[in-house]
């Protein structure tokens, strides 16, 4: 299987590119803001951006996909008939961070994952500002434009540590906590889960804390994560992947040591 991966790695990173540069781009604060039934915003851009990654990943690999902008029960469908074939299920996150996208800030980026039984196998995420796709293969790996990752060997100290966090999703409780006696150095939000998952992956970031992930948020970079050395898990869950999908907490950091600190600290602490 990871030969076969391999190959197929550098055909989704090019359906990313051609994508960001056909579809997302040329949007760029021109898209008009609409909103779902959940209140999440979504623009003309993620519709296109969709519409086109599910066509150039049929023509890679004839799997379900299952896409953000799809309706729940289609997207529902998608994940069973996924489960129920041996070759797996396409995920993707046209453009993560659409309000930056929107507001003409420069953090959103365009995501993919393969998945087989549940788990991601493959993984790329491609930043169109910065240039930069992020890949990786269970067992093989994690890259940045070809290099390895992390770039930078992320330190144990929990007093040290730099973390994204999203505080709007968090148990009050917790949230509050980590207002008024937070363990970590310093915490930072970029307004997409794609993203911190990369920069966590190289070692930009020490540790990621979220309150509630959908499938397409996490499915490539918590793959990413841990082929770059890190390690995930949820409020109650050890192993990331068995926990639900469509609504997944997230304790993640790159050094194991610093994890084990930093999940025992959430959990003593209210991450429940």
């Amino acid at each position: 299987m990871p030969a076969e991966l391999l190959r197929l790695l550098p055909g989704v990173e090019a359906a990313l590119r051609a994508v960001a540069e056909t579809e997302i781009m040329p949007r760029f604060l021109k898209a008009v803001r609409e909103h779902k039934a959940d209140g999440s915003t979504f623009s003309e851009a993620d519709i296109a951006a969709q519409e086109f990654l599910t066509r150039a990943l049929e023509r890679l690999l004839h799997l379900p996909t299952l896409g953000e902008e799809m309706s729940d029960a289609a997207q529902q469908a998608a994940w069973e008939e996924g489960l129920r074939n041996e070759r797996g299920l396409w995920v993707m996150d046209p453009i993560d961070g659409t309000t930056n996208f929107l507001v003409g800030l420069p953090q959103f980026a365009v995501s993919v994952a393969l998945l087989r039984g549940g788990r991601p196998v493959l993984g790329a995420s491609y930043l169109p500002m910065a240039d930069e796709m992020y890949s990786a293969v269970a067992g093989q790996g994690a890259w940045l434009n070809g290099g390895r990752l992390p770039l930078r060997t992320s330190g144990s100290q929990l007093s040290r540590a730099v973390a994204c966090v999203d505080f709007k999703r968090l148990p009050p409780m917790l949230a509050a906590r980590l207002v008024a006696d937070s363990p970590i150095y310093s915490q930072r939000n970029f307004g997409s889960s794609v993203i911190e998952w990369c920069y966590l992956a190289a070692g930009r970031v020490d540790a990621v804390l979220h309150g509630g992930q959908r499938l397409w948020d996490h499915a490539a970079g918590s793959l990413l994560v841990r082929e770059a050395g890190g390690c995930a898990a949820t409020f109650r869950e050890d192993d990331f992947d068995a926990a639900n999908p469509w609504r997944r907490s997230v304790i993640a950091a790159l050094n194991p040591e610093l994890f084990a600190h930093w999940c025992d600290w959430l959990r003593r602490h209210g991450a429940r």
